[in-house]
């Protein structure tokens, strides 16, 4: 399997854990927006809750993305071929847990319901791209292991 695959694989997932974490943790205000969409539910407590429950998934975000930039540094620490592919399908489980966590929402969505809409603006993002880097990972996985 070539490194620049490798690499490549690595620097999207630390970027986009990286966005996670400016996203969640940086501005949590903005992202409590748009999974809280309609101004009237914003009037609570709970909302608060919500803005600052983006420390916590900012934190793990932020985690992630450290990870993967060491990984990306230093693909010679990882000796064998399982080494490699335990820490692509961690990634690919991190990947997978926010898509599909997101299914729910995209099925109420479906029958005109939900609280925020997957199938628009920076929910879609989210949506797709973590499903491209679930596969990509566990692809990557699957063929270092063939």
């Amino acid at each position: 399997m070539p490194d620049f695959l490798i690499s490549a694989v690595f620097l999207a997932n630390a970027i986009w854990f990286g966005l996670g974490f400016i996203a969640f943790y940086l501005r949590r205000d903005v992202f409590a927006k748009i999974v809280v969409p309609v101004q009237a539910d914003r009037n609570n407590t709970a909302y608060s809750a919500v803005i600052e429950s983006g420390r916590f998934m900012g934190g793990f975000n932020f985690a992630l993305s450290a990870l993967n930039f060491g990984l990306l540094f230093n693909l010679a620490g990882l000796e064998t071929p399982a080494q490699l592919s335990f820490m692509l399908v961690f990634n690919a489980l991190a990947h997978g847990s926010q898509f599909f966590g997101n299914v729910p929402m995209a099925l109420k969505n479906r029958r005109g319901a939900g609280i925020w809409n997957v199938f628009k603006g920076v929910m879609l993002q989210i949506f797709v791209i973590d499903f491209v880097l679930m596969v990509a990972n566990f692809a990557l996985a699957f063929a270092i292991t063939l």
